[in-house]
């Protein structure tokens, strides 16, 4: 399943693609997929693949096509702190971008049918922690995986605010599903090769939405054990985090907070933690810079200032105006000019930067400055401290 957008060259044009295709369409759901590199998830010798939008399969593990996950994430109307529950969670792939916007006082479970499949996710899952670029730009929901079969879940069990299924699922268990969701939570599943959203709308009322025509292998049917009763599925606890964990999110929280640009230029502040760093030198922002810079070049010769764009007179208006009000007119234009100013060359001083990036060494990147790293290795804190604070990170 998938196909229905063009293959990218890295993770940040196959986002584009989907974002042109419209299978991307908030905000949030684009930072979290930007944040986590698709590749990653991919074994070795199969990562040349990982940007087209196919899905993969090796063994047990398997990844669904970017345009279906898009769907999921949209559909599924993520906030932070909400609980979710991932049926058939994989490689964990999913339930980490979710972890990014659910932040940490969000449920993140996931279940899991093959125990070396939850292997691999716990690996994929230490290794983001651990060297992701994008971990220290967000407030993260870990996820907890369980193995068993998610057709066997005790139906005591606690309910949670979203829930996605990643296997086909017969309609015989349509209500077993809805069973899983609280009062105005959204279950997410494909079911009769369509991927559908339901709403929980009340205690026996539902809103039902087809969104896409979609293929996926079946549940699989739970083995009876040798005295024919079903093996039930304990799902991860909701635990209560320490004072200790509560202090380092604090912390952290405190620290990420987005920093000043160009603090005499009306104090113009990031859309979110890291979105300059993340994109300032990525394949989008060129592709923007180069047009801007080609549209400069049309029109640099009949640039028309403020001050040579002429003036209809009105008596009414311009005899009218006192000296004081001419003067202010006039800063204002003044005042526009500036900034235009400004702006022209913070770009051929990114221009500047790039140039000198390319002597020599066409291949060079400029290194990413980890803000949050950097304030909290500043702090007058014991060593311990700042490896707690910075989870270990080794980046």
């Amino acid at each position: 399943m998938g196909g229905a957008v063009s293959a990218g060259e890295d993770n940040d044009e196959l986002i584009d693609n989907l974002k042109e295709a419209h299978y991307i369409r908030s905000d949030l759901v684009e930072r979290a997929f930007r944040a986590i590199d698709r590749a990653d998830y991919y074994l070795e010798e199969y990562r040349d693949n990982a940007y087209k939008d196919l899905a993969w399969r090796h063994g047990n593990l398997h990844l669904s096509a970017p345009c279906i996950y898009s769907e999921v994430m949209e559909a599924l109307d993520l906030r932070p702190g909400l609980s979710f529950l991932n049926l058939g969670s994989g490689t964990g792939y999913l339930s980490t971008m979710v972890g990014l916007i659910l932040g940490p006082f969000g449920v993140n479970h996931g279940v899991e049918l093959h125990a070396d499949v939850i292997e691999y996710a716990k690996q994929k899952l230490h290794h983001f922690i651990k060297t992701s670029e994008s971990f220290d730009k967000f407030e993260f929901c870990e996820p907890s995986f369980v193995e068993g079969n998610c057709l066997e879940i005790p139906p005591d069990s606690r309910q949670y605010d979203r829930v996605y299924c990643g296997a086909g699922v017969q309609k015989e268990y349509e209500n077993y599903m809805k069973n899983l969701l609280k009062v105005g939570g959204i279950l997410v599943l494909p079911l009769e090769e369509k991927l559908t959203k339901i709403t929980r709308t009340g205690q026996s009322t539902w809103e039902t939405k087809k969104i896409i025509a979609v293929t996926f292998a079946p549940l699989v049917q739970p083995k009876h054990n040798i005295n024919g009763r079903l093996r039930p599925v304990p799902l991860p606890k909701f635990e209560v985090r320490t004072l200790q964990d509560l202090a380092r999110i604090c912390i952290r929280h405190t620290l990420r907070q987005p920093t000043v640009l160009n603090e005499g230029r009306g104090k113009r502040r990031l859309s979110f933690p890291g979105a300059r760093a993340m994109h300032r030198y990525g394949p989008r922002f060129e592709r923007r810079r180069l047009c801007r810079r080609l549209y400069r070049q049309r029109v640099d010769s009949v640039v028309l200032h403020d001050s040579m764009i002429p003036v209809p007179m009105d008596d009414n208006n311009n005899q009218g105006m006192t000296e004081e009000e001419e003067e202010e007119e006039e800063e204002r234009r003044c005042r526009r000019r500036r900034e235009e100013q400004l702006d022209e060359e913070e770009d051929e001083g990114v221009q500047g930067e790039e140039d000198e990036r390319g002597k020599g060494d066409t291949t060079w990147a400029e290194p990413t400055v980890n803000i949050l790293r950097e304030r909290i290795l500043g702090l007058p804190l014991p060593e311990p401290l700042k490896l707690y604070l910075l989870y270990y990170r080794e980046k």
